[in-house]
């Protein structure tokens, strides 16, 4: 039982960043777990995430988030549009080690965007108008939107927005 509770842990801990786990078999007969693909080996895809990992919302923003509701219906309707410059919105806080590193990705890949905090009342505002429910960051560009963080994830969002 302590030896499936150790695998859970550690197949948590190697998959925050990874869309896919693949389970590695060296000809040694050695298993190992990694996101990416081995180069040498029997390599077999072990899970798929279909949501990246995000920081969850503390219960201040989440109450913030339940009054903008009641007052802000008309303006939710208009939630995700994209604004004339097509420059897509990323959404983040500053407590949030995801979203810094979403942050980096966009700028080494020279992406423009629009950044919001969430933690100002128009950065919290324009989160949960833009449909902003589980966590940040949240990048959304057009009626595409991206929840959570991880490199393959934006490369396929910015892939697919082309």
């Amino acid at each position: 039982m302590k030896i499936l509770a150790s695998l859970l842990v550690f197949l948590a801990a190697t998959t925050a960043q990874a869309d896919t786990l693949y389970k590695v078999v060296g000809s040694d007969g050695k298993v190992t777990y990694t996101d990416r693909p081995a180069a040498e080996g029997n390599s077999v895809t072990a899970l798929q995430f279909a949501n990246a990992p995000s920081s969850p919302l503390p219960d201040s923003v989440l109450k913030y988030q339940a009054e903008l509701q009641k007052s802000m219906q008309g303006r939710l309707a208009q939630a995700g549009k994209q604004d004339s410059t097509g420059t897509p919105a990323l959404f983040v806080a500053t407590w949030c080690g995801y979203c810094t590193r979403a942050k980096a990705y966009l700028q080494g890949k020279g992406i423009r965007y629009r950044e919001y905090d969430i933690d100002t009342a128009d950065g919290g505002r324009a989160y949960f108008e833009a449909g902003g429910r589980k966590g940040v960051p949240l990048l959304v560009a057009g009626d595409k939107r991206q929840q959570g963080f991880s490199e393959g994830s934006y490369d396929k969002f910015f892939a697919a927005k082309q």
